[in-house]
């Protein structure tokens, strides 16, 4: 089942170690874990956080309260992530930080995706014979690091929108990493899944000391990260992409046969991108442009949807699912053909999206029997231009990462819409001596085999399936919702969004309902909750779900009531997480 945990993960021991008054003593390396402090669903006035780590959402509501903005929030936030969820994201990685500007009524998105290195060729994870390399192996090399772009990103957010000085918002990760915390469930279970991964590396000394993997409860220290952290405090962004960090990065991937550089860091650079948008049932979404996958066929599979009236079906009925397998199918094949990085590749959005290419698609789905035989449409034909690329047939090995994904909205009405990442759970497994960095394996993003729109180029960035998104109603921000889960991620925040609006369920339900995903004949996913007979009449049609239930994806949300002045906050069960709404006493504009 969807891990229905009590709300909220944090101990009041936790808190008072995160405010620095409790020192950890000797020998005593475990705390207790209770999870009673926090809540999964919160509401608040002048506010509100929800992230996958309660102690991460206390640290971005403390900014909120003392009259930091969302940004702000944000990336104390993330520094924050990158302590207490070293295996999902952190500035060994990158991500896309949408962000909604209430002064200026404009949402921009700060793109912070890792770019391939200069030595970075088309055919680097291919083998002597032309076969794609293993992914278990080709995902823990050097090869698979991308230049990380996080902290630029985090540095470019507050140049533009905040308000508080970035040393200041490192200050609270580096207590955390300096003086530890009781470790969760899901970093528990993280590290004994991956033992081998970090046993190969310098990780094995912080998660896996005297060869054993840390438990829930057992105290983790980051000196290393903390160090760092430190000196991005004292000497900025450039210790990072230029100095003593960026030299020791390069050694570390080019140890483990990578090419990477310093100049490859020192080059790096984000771009500030215009979010795609599209309607459904009178909302605006604003979601997000390649080279992320999300918002383009986000937005496709609610077109071909729009004219099925999904709701004249039961939340958990046969017909509901059939047409999002059914949709699904349709989405990912064009996905594999066209999708990729646009500094690089042509990728036809306008005709992806067009409405004469939607009734194509929706023809192609009968409401009977599911369709063995899809193949990429030809959305070019809707295009103003020619120039496009060759489909090629790509062989997808890839295993799906995590992430994380959190949102934040603040009393001035900003609003944060985050997915960040360093790709795999520990990503390539990779330490950094003495800096304490996880590096990512974003590179397994783009395709093994050369000659697709997603082959690896230097300084490309790999395709993405991250999907942050702001939804508005009247020109003003009423819902946020995104989620971790590699190419599920996609599939997470359609449902989501099918439930809240289609369906009409309250947020927390939405978020909870459960899920499928599939994005051919042979890879089908579902969660438990989903009823037996209902996996039986679906594969009776064609569709081929297995016989083992698993866990999609990981939503955090926030609904904005513009009419109470409320928001309401949501954190999914899959993992530890909390909502904190923010009400002020005395409430300062």
């Amino acid at each position: 089942m969807r891990n229905w945990r009590k709300a909220g993960f944090i101990t009041f021991v936790c808190f008072l170690l995160l405010m620095g008054t409790i020192p950890l003593k000797g020998e005593a390396k475990k705390q207790p874990v209770y999870y009673d402090k926090y809540s999964q669903v919160d509401v608040g006035k002048d506010g509100m956080v929800a992230t996958a780590h309660p102690l991460a959402s206390e640290i971005g509501a403390d900014v909120l309260r003392k009259g930091g903005n969302a940004v702000d929030a944000a990336v104390a936030i993330q520094f924050a992530l990158n302590v207490v969820e070293p295996m999902m994201s952190g500035i060994g990685g990158g991500g896309f930080m949408m962000v909604y500007d209430n002064e200026t009524k404009k949402t921009t998105i700060i793109n912070s995706r890792e770019r391939a290195p200069a030595g970075a060729t088309p055919d680097m994870f291919l083998d002597k014979n032309g076969k794609p390399i293993p992914f278990s192996i080709r995902s823990t090399g050097g090869s698979a690091v991308g230049v990380p772009g996080t902290l630029k990103g985090l540095e470019e957010a507050l140049h533009i929108w905040g308000t508080r000085p970035l040393e200041k918002l490192i200050t609270p990760a580096i207590k955390l990493a300096d003086k530890g915390f009781p470790i969760d469930s899901v970093l528990a279970n993280a590290i004994k899944d991956h033992r081998d991964k970090l046993s190969q590396t310098a990780a094995k000394d912080v998660f896996l000391p005297n060869g054993k993997p840390l438990e829930e409860g057992d105290i983790l220290v980051q000196k290393d990260l903390a160090k760092t952290f430190k000196l991005i405090r004292s000497k900025g962004t450039d210790a990072f992409y230029h100095g003593e960090i960026a030299t020791a990065i390069a050694e570390t991937v080019q140890n483990f046969g990578g090419s990477m550089t310093k100049e490859d860091l020192r080059n790096y650079n984000t771009t500030i991108d215009e979010p795609i948008w599209g309607e459904y049932k009178g909302y605006k979404i604003a979601s997000m442009p390649p080279p992320s996958s999300g918002g383009v066929f986000l937005l496709q599979m609610l077109k071909i949807l729009d004219d099925f009236n999904l709701s004249q079906y039961d939340i958990q009925s046969v017909e509901k699912y059939h047409l999002l397998a059914e949709i699904m199918h349709l989405a990912y094949a064009d996905r594999a053909a066209y999708a990729g990085d646009p500094e690089f590749v042509n990728v036809p959005l306008k005709g992806l999206l067009h409405d004469d290419y939607i009734k194509e698609r929706q023809q192609l789905i009968s409401l009977d029997r599911v369709n063995h035989d899809v193949t990429a449409g030809d959305p070019w034909k809707y295009e103003q231009t020619t120039a496009h690329n060759e489909v090629t047939n790509m062989i997808d090995d890839r295993q799906d990462g995590e992430t994380t994904h959190f949102t934040v909205a603040d009393r001035w009405g900003n609003v944060v819409s985050f997915t960040t990442t360093i790709e795999q759970l520990f990503g390539t497994g990779i330490l950094v001596p003495e800096y304490g960095i996880i590096l990512n394996n974003e590179l397994t993003d783009f395709d093994a085999v050369p000659g697709g729109a997603n082959e690896v180029q230097p300084n490309k960035r790999p395709l993405s399936s991250m999907t942050p998104t702001i939804i508005f109603a009247d020109e003003k921000p009423v819902l946020t919702v995104g989620s971790p889960g590699g190419a599920t991620i996609i599939s997470s925040v359609l449902q989501t969004i099918l439930n809240t609006f289609e369906y009409d369920m309250e947020l927390k339900a939405a978020v909870e309902e459960p899920r499928i995903y599939t994005n051919n004949l042979s890879s089908y996913r579902y969660e438990e909750e989903i009823p037996p007979h209902i996996i039986e009449q679906l594969n009776e049609m064609g569709h081929r779900f297995g016989q083992s239930p698993t866990t999609i994806g990981n939503v955090q949300s926030i609904l904005i009531d513009h009419q109470k002045g409320m928001f309401k906050g949501v954190a999914d069960s899959s993992r530890n997480g909390a909502a904190i709404g923010i009400t002020l006493k005395g409430k300062q504009k």
